[in-house]
């Protein structure tokens, strides 16, 4: 945490430092976007510009999406933010641990 507090011996103002810590929330929010942003993009360019192997490219990532549909794309959309909050989930809280671990 970053603050203030006053040392007892001296009585001056002293800060505190902090350990560099990632906020879960906003990571799993930014993960999330960007991932559904740019799966978005490929599946824009793969209907306009008729580049199937762009889109193909998440096929394996994303159970349940089989192809290039209305229906596909939602899906995919939506396990693309599952995706964004399970990375978030998963990583956050293991760098916030090393990073105090190793902050000593």
């Amino acid at each position: 945490m970053t603050g203030m507090h006053i040392d007892p011996n001296s009585g001056a103002t002293v800060g505190l430092t902090s350990v560099p810590r990632i906020p879960i929330v906003a990571l799993g929010w930014s993960l999330a976007a960007f991932l559904a942003v740019s799966f978005t993009l490929c599946a824009i360019f793969a209907v306009l510009f008729s580049w199937d192997r762009m889109f193909q490219v998440w096929l394996p990532l994303l159970p349940g999406v089989t192809a290039l549909s209305v229906t596909g794309f939602f899906a995919g959309l939506v396990e693309t933010l599952i995706w964004g909050w399970y990375i978030a989930a998963v990583f956050g809280p293991i760098f916030n641990f090393f990073s105090e671990r190793f902050a000593r």
